[in-house]
């Protein structure tokens, strides 16, 4: 093992490793590893450590890509291993295996932790004040990863083992908070009835869309800041699920099936 790889093992975990520490790692004396690099600062800079994120941020960033590539069954952690720049050993002691891996991608990477955290801090409770941060959450989480995170659902509807306990991740935060939230809006008539799972899948639907065709849409013209696009998605919505509108349009609202 070089001294720089040694260097880069022993910071994989994202704890701070005097210059002591980085020596011992990699055999040599700590007089040779400042004669070396001349100092710490300039070792990490060798590394392009300076801003280094944690081994497990590093862990999670690439098992997105190689998911989305290969999805999890195909995936390598070999393979992970190495496109994270930590050892096995690392690896393994982070995320025991695909299954742990993938309940933790579900965690970091899943938009519903940020829709219940607006649901449950909203001061207040109407759709017009909700609904709107609800999509700019959506959209916010979604960006740059939405082909990627589409293909992290698929992995989770096939149902294989290891994607289980993420899929339970999924259903236990977020999700159901915004079905439950809809489903008391329509209750208290301020919404218009139908099954709320469909009514989060007409908001929903529309902000995946766009952020999926963004770069088509720029080549053709349209080229609106994607937070602008996600409040006129929110209002057209609010707008075909006001019951004012029903009213006027003499349409008897969906009832839930």
């Amino acid at each position: 093992m070089t001294v720089l790889a040694a260097a880069r093992d022993a910071l994989a975990d994202g704890q701070p490793r005097s210059m002591a520490d980085l020596a011992a790692t990699a055999g040599i004396s700590v007089k040779t590893l400042y004669r070396m690099f001349g100092s710490r600062a300039a070792l990490l800079k060798e590394l392009e450590a300076e801003a280094p994120l944690r081994a497990r941020e590093r862990i999670l960033e690439s098992a997105l890509e190689l998911v989305g590539r290969d999805g999890l069954a195909e995936m390598s952690m070999d393979e992970l291993a190495e496109a994270s720049s930590v050892s096995r050993a690392t690896l393994y002691r982070l995320f025991p295996g695909k299954s742990a891996l993938f309940r933790e991608l579900i965690q970091t990477f899943s938009p519903w932790e940020a829709v219940a955290d607006v649901i449950e801090a909203a001061a207040d409770p109407s759709p017009q004040a909700v609904i709107p941060e609800v999509g700019r959450a959506l959209a916010a989480a979604m960006a740059g990863r939405t082909g990627l995170l589409l293909r992290i659902v698929v992995e989770m509807v096939k149902g294989e083992p290891d994607t289980a306990e993420g899929l339970s991740r999924s259903m236990g935060r977020g999700l159901p908070d915004l079905i439950r939230y809809l489903a008391q809006q329509m209750e208290a008539k301020r919404l218009r009835k139908m099954h709320p799972v469909l009514a989060f899948q007409l908001l929903a639907g529309p902000i995946v869309a766009h952020l999926l065709t963004r770069r088509l849409a720029m080549l053709i013209g349209f080229d609106q800041p994607v937070d602008k696009v996600v409040d006129q998605i929110v209002e057209a919505w609010l707008r075909g699920m006001s019951l004012e509108v029903a009213t006027k349009g003499h349409e008897r609202p969906l009832t839930r099936r």
